[in-house]
């Protein structure tokens, strides 16, 4: 039982190294962190094994520039497959490549700690991923090599990568668009629980700079909210950048589609009741 309780842990840890590390730290620089916290997510981004967090940001700074065109690396116009795994078992297209060079990425290559990550990442990664995952639970309490290796280890990295890929996948194909209409990202609320708060993924296209990489800080449904929260009460974490509720109202009246809990009805068809009760819904949310 203590395996599968390590491999959870483990799949929350590694997943907030590239939800809060290399997504919206270190590729949106949606906030800032201080050394101890920069050096804890580069543990947890390495644990993850998706490549070292200056490539991830770079990936994902192309895929935000040039989304859902040839130049996107994981385009989800080619297909749900393509977008979930299939863009990483062929060649790049040579837009991906093309446009991938004119991505500027000296805020992070002048990082001391990324620098590192990306120099050794060739023998932190086997270590912190697959070595101390399988090792520490049978010199710790006794787990066989058998299920310290195929549980926490292997189960544990493929159920997370399928979780970070669905935010390409899925959260890009089914769900509302309250924010844009016209793009294809969308919010899913089953990829928001399963990827720590990625799934809000319209909010995101729309306002990338946003730390909360959604409207509303709910922590139940966006666990890497909380995380950055309770390093900026310790003073971690800080310059969270978020988005005026005016803005959002705005963008919403005029590009989203009508599904908004608050602003997205029009008055002909709202009654004052319904209204009266998507404030208390909206607000409620909100303070959570």
């Amino acid at each position: 039982m203590i395996f599968l309780i390590t491999a959870i842990v483990l799949y929350q840890l590694s997943g907030i190294g590239i939800t809060a590390g290399a997504h919206r730290l270190w590729a949106h620089r949606s906030y800032k962190a201080k050394w101890p916290l920069q050096l804890l997510l580069v543990v947890f981004n390495t644990i993850a094994f998706q490549d070292a967090a200056i490539d991830w940001a770079r990936d994902h700074r192309v895929h935000h520039k040039y989304s859902e065109t040839d130049a996107d690396p994981h385009n989800a116009k080619r297909g749900f497959f393509f977008s979930h795994i299939g863009w990483l078992l062929c060649k790049k297209h040579p837009e991906v490549k093309k446009k991938g060079k004119g991505i500027d990425l000296s805020d992070l290559e002048s990082d001391p700690i990324l620098a590192f990550q990306k120099r050794y990442y060739v023998v932190l990664m086997p270590l912190l991923c697959f070595i101390l995952p399988t090792v520490i639970p049978v010199m710790c309490w006794n787990e066989t090599w058998t299920n310290a290796y195929f549980i926490p280890t292997v189960l544990r990295y493929v159920f997370t990568l399928n979780m970070t890929w669905l935010v390409n996948s899925a959260a890009h194909m089914f769900g509302n668009k309250p924010y844009d209409k016209y793009i294809n990202p969308s919010e899913n609320k089953s990829v928001a629980l399963l990827a720590l708060g990625e799934g809000w993924h319209n909010y995101h296209h729309v306002f990338p700079w946003d730390y909360k990489t959604a409207e509303f800080g709910n922590y139940k449904l966006n666990f890497t909210t909380a995380f950055i929260d309770f390093f900026a009460k310790i003073g971690w974490a800080y310059d969270l950048k978020s988005v005026s509720e005016d803005m959002v109202k705005k963008r919403v009246e005029r590009t989203g589609d009508g599904s908004h809990e608050l602003w997205g009805w029009g008055d002909e068809d709202q009654t004052q009741e319904e209204r009266d009760e998507a404030i208390v819904t909206y607000y409620h949310t909100k303070e959570q």
